[in-house]
Protein backbone atom coordinates (compact mmCIF):
# COMPACT_ATOMS: atom_id res chain seq x y z
CA UNK A 1 0.00 0.00 0.00
CA UNK A 2 2.84 2.81 0.85
CA UNK A 3 4.40 2.12 -2.38
CA UNK A 4 1.41 4.01 -3.97
CA UNK A 5 3.70 6.85 -2.67
CA UNK A 6 6.49 6.55 -4.83
CA UNK A 7 4.75 7.96 -7.98
CA UNK A 8 5.25 11.65 -7.73
CA UNK A 9 1.87 12.34 -9.10
CA UNK A 10 0.31 11.73 -5.97
CA UNK A 11 3.14 13.87 -4.04
CA UNK A 12 2.82 16.71 -6.63
CA UNK A 13 -1.34 16.45 -6.06
CA UNK A 14 -0.72 17.82 -2.54
CA UNK A 15 1.99 20.14 -2.99
CA UNK A 16 5.05 17.89 -1.86
CA UNK A 17 6.06 15.75 0.73
CA UNK A 18 5.26 18.01 3.74
CA UNK A 19 1.84 18.39 2.98
CA UNK A 20 1.21 14.76 2.06
CA UNK A 21 2.67 13.62 5.31
CA UNK A 22 0.45 16.39 7.25
CA UNK A 23 -2.60 15.21 5.63
CA UNK A 24 -1.84 11.58 6.27
CA UNK A 25 -0.93 12.71 10.30
CA UNK A 26 -4.02 14.65 10.45
CA UNK A 27 -6.52 11.57 9.12
CA UNK A 28 -4.39 8.78 11.47
CA UNK A 29 -5.34 10.62 14.04
CA UNK A 30 -8.85 11.36 13.27
CA UNK A 31 -9.16 7.59 13.02
CA UNK A 32 -7.39 7.28 16.43
CA UNK A 33 -10.09 9.43 17.73
CA UNK A 34 -13.10 7.36 16.45
CA UNK A 35 -13.71 8.71 12.72
CA UNK A 36 -15.50 6.41 10.58
CA UNK A 37 -13.02 5.23 7.90
CA UNK A 38 -14.16 6.12 4.34
CA UNK A 39 -12.84 2.65 2.72
CA UNK A 40 -13.66 -0.97 3.15
CA UNK A 41 -11.04 -1.84 6.21
CA UNK A 42 -10.74 -5.87 6.16
CA UNK A 43 -7.17 -6.64 7.66
CA UNK A 44 -5.80 -2.76 7.28
CA UNK A 45 -3.91 -1.10 9.84
CA UNK A 46 -5.10 2.15 10.51
CA UNK A 47 -1.81 3.68 8.48
CA UNK A 48 -3.25 1.63 5.31
CA UNK A 49 -6.52 2.84 5.68
CA UNK A 50 -5.20 6.52 5.40
CA UNK A 51 -3.40 5.71 2.44
CA UNK A 52 -6.13 3.99 0.56
CA UNK A 53 -8.41 7.05 1.33
CA UNK A 54 -6.01 9.08 -0.11
CA UNK A 55 -5.10 6.80 -2.96
CA UNK A 56 -9.07 6.05 -4.07
CA UNK A 57 -9.40 10.37 -3.63
CA UNK A 58 -11.60 9.58 -0.84
CA UNK A 59 -9.73 12.47 1.08
CA UNK A 60 -8.57 16.03 0.22
CA UNK A 61 -6.04 18.85 1.51
CA UNK A 62 -8.05 21.74 2.55
CA UNK A 63 -6.24 24.74 3.28
CA UNK A 64 -8.05 27.80 6.23
CA UNK A 65 -8.32 30.70 3.88
CA UNK A 66 -5.97 33.74 5.32
CA UNK A 67 -8.22 36.81 6.29
CA UNK A 68 -6.94 39.41 4.99
CA UNK A 69 -5.60 42.54 7.54
CA UNK A 70 -8.28 45.32 7.94
CA UNK A 71 -6.01 48.20 6.32
CA UNK A 72 -8.02 50.94 7.45
CA UNK A 73 -7.20 51.20 10.83
CA UNK A 74 -3.88 52.72 10.57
Amino acid sequence: MIEAFKNDEIIDKFGGRFKLCALIQRRWLQLMQGARPMVDTKGLTDLEIVVKEIVDGKIELEFAEEKPEDESND
